[in-house]
């Protein structure tokens, strides 16, 4: 089986994948004070509660981002983590390639939005191809939320992590016919991230561990800390 995590969002998850794809399990957190300190136990509870046993673990995938700056350390430290302890590969997959691998053999192209800061979204472009795999064809990129309407097509399908935020404002600025995936598609889910994985796994298409880092945007907002007078 493979192990699959999501911490990129406010919306963690993780899942237990057969090497067929079938999900055996999956536990979606949503982000509270110290969620994460609840993610290793919640994993030992998802193993354990089915009767199987960390050595069953051959892979760990982990969403690599863009999204939460905390999140995705946190994410990839546990992941190396796990590979590390069980020398198993590792896969780091694209959080919005994920999302958008959650409408399956939609014809039209999909552009999936993640939540950033100051009423802006992470955005992509990806397109179902005959072989039906799922074709990048936009890079990554940042844009206010009431830019999105000009930068894609009216055929353009939008799924998100946040539908009564971003869905509410999508029909706002673009209208009733706006294509917009069904609610339940909406979050980025540690399944969807295993899937892609497993697809890799099965062309041999592996990360390096010590090469694999997330995919940062911006600076995280810290600041440094006022200087204090020293103490006489």
């Amino acid at each position: 089986m493979i192990l699959a995590l999501n911490t990129s969002t406010r919306q963690c998850s993780i899942a237990l994948l057969n090497m067929d794809r079938t999900v055996i399990a999956e536990q979606l957190m949503f982000e509270g004070k110290g969620h994460f300190s609840g993610l290793m136990p919640a994993i030992d509870e998802l193993i354990n509660g089915f009767g199987l046993n960390h050595k069953d673990i051959k892979g760990v995938a982990v969403a690599t981002g863009p999204g939460s700056f905390t999140g995705l350390r946190v994410g990839l430290s546990l992941a190396k983590g796990f590979c590390h302890a069980l020398q198993v590969p590792v896969f780091g997959i694209s959080s919005l390639k994920a999302l958008a691998f959650q409408l399956p053999l939609t014809p039209h192209p999909i552009a999936p939005l993640l939540s950033s800061r100051r009423g802006e979204v992470f955005t992509a472009l990806f397109l179902w191809n005959r072989e039906n795999g799922l074709e990048r064809k936009e890079k990554d990129n940042c844009f206010k939320l009431e830019a999105i309407p000009s930068l894609f097509t009216d055929n353009t399908v939008f799924v998100g992590n946040d539908f009564l935020t971003q869905g509410a404002r999508l029909k706002e600025l673009i209208g009733n016919h706006t294509r917009i995936a069904p609610p339940q598609c909406w979050q980025l889910r540690a399944s969807s991230i295993g899937a892609l994985a497993l697809i890799r796994f099965e062309a041999g298409d592996l990360d390096d561990p010590n090469n694999l880092v997330p995919r940062y945007f911006r600076p995280p907002d810290i600041r440094p800390q006022p200087a204090f007078p020293a103490d006489k």
